[in-house]
């Protein structure tokens, strides 16, 4: 190897750069080198500060030019160099070079070569990310599981058992579990948050995430609210969901609004602005319109409903109201 590299840098002092960088990341991984001894190879050969940041297996590693571990408290550039661990993934694996400095061809190998045997690393020493596998995720969420079989399968997870995590209810697909501290975006769609709790008590976390996706909305206009809705900012209003069975005859409220969204297609969007905002002027700039138009709605969405809308009272039972008519849906 070191003979083809000497003749390429002859040739082409880039691909004979990047010929040293394969042998280098090569013998760190035969070696079984650890994570900090790869962002360190990382750094030097690139002669910038490298960063790993892993936010789902809670791992940060950032090492200077000199070899130097050096934690920073400034978020990673988007014009930084990078690499995702896995293919389509987020960014992971940084070179700290600066924003004015051509792409280099060396700096792809390094990062390439480098998150291939970072995430090597991890898949052996700690696990793989929450939703590799179902069969796992099931068991972590099985109340009935015996605890030991529950936290074997939250390690193989890459779950420390004493950090809180967290699940998430999509609508479509499976549920996954995350760090509490995690800043990843939830999947697309309609989705349910749990609370964040010891490993062995997510199972009560996954039950309250999938009531907190009752109260979800498409977010289209006859169907308006939050798409992401968190079971611990719910509060009481989460025993609703007790009360109204899925597909089952809607309560009255329910009913009365199912009607006048029917005879009045503006309504749902309507009747949301005004119980989700502070005031009647922000509901109006809500769905931008007039405030004298926001007051002839009401008007005719009173007289649709049978009850005021601009009481507190009225104010309430809409609010109320909107949350079973998303808890009454199949």
């Amino acid at each position: 190897m070191k003979e083809l590299a000497g003749r390429l840098t002859a040739l082409d002092p880039d691909a004979g750069a990047a010929v040293r960088v394969i042998a280098y990341f090569d013998r760190l991984a035969e070696s079984r080198a650890g994570l900090e001894a790869l962002v360190r190879g990382a750094a030097v050969l690139a002669g910038v500060p490298a960063r790993l940041v892993d936010v789902d297996r809670r791992v940060h590693v950032r090492v200077e030019t000199d070899g130097t571990r050096r934690e920073s408290e400034v978020a990673p550039d988007a014009a930084w160099p990078c690499a995702a661990l896995t293919p389509g993934g987020a960014p992971a694996l940084w070179l700290e070079r600066a924003q004015e400095a051509e792409p280099s061809v060396v700096d792809a190998v390094i990062l390439e070569r480098a998150a291939g045997a970072i995430r090597l690393v991890l898949d052996r020493t700690r696990g793989r990310a929450p939703a590799d596998d179902p069969a796992l995720v099931e068991t972590v969420l099985d109340a009935t599981a015996p605890e030991a079989a529950r936290l074997h399968a939250a390690r193989r997870l890459g779950l420390d058992p004493a950090a809180p995590a967290r699940v998430l209810a999509p609508l479509e697909g499976r549920p996954r579990i995350v760090p509490a501290l995690s800043d990843a975006e939830p999947p697309a769609g309609r989705v349910g948050v749990g609370p964040a709790v010891p490993v062995l008590d997510l199972p009560r976390s996954w039950s309250q995430a999938r009531i907190a996706l009752r109260f979800t909305a498409e977010g289209t206009a006859q169907d308006p609210g939050p798409g992401v809705v968190y079971a611990d900012e719910l509060g009481d209003v989460a025993l609703l969901a007790g009360l109204v069975v899925p597909g089952a005859e809607p309560p009255p409220d329910v009913q009365a609004l199912e009607a006048a969204a029917a005879a009045a297609p503006w309504l749902p969007a309507t009747l949301h602005a005004v119980a989700s905002t502070v005031s009647l002027r922000a509901a109006a700039a809500e769905i931008n319109v007039h405030h004298s138009t926001l007051q002839e709605r009401l008007a005719h969405a009173e007289h649709l409903l049978g009850w005021p809308l601009r009481t507190p009272q009225g104010r309430f039972r809409l609010g109320l109201a909107l949350a079973m008519r998303h808890l009454a849906r199949p």
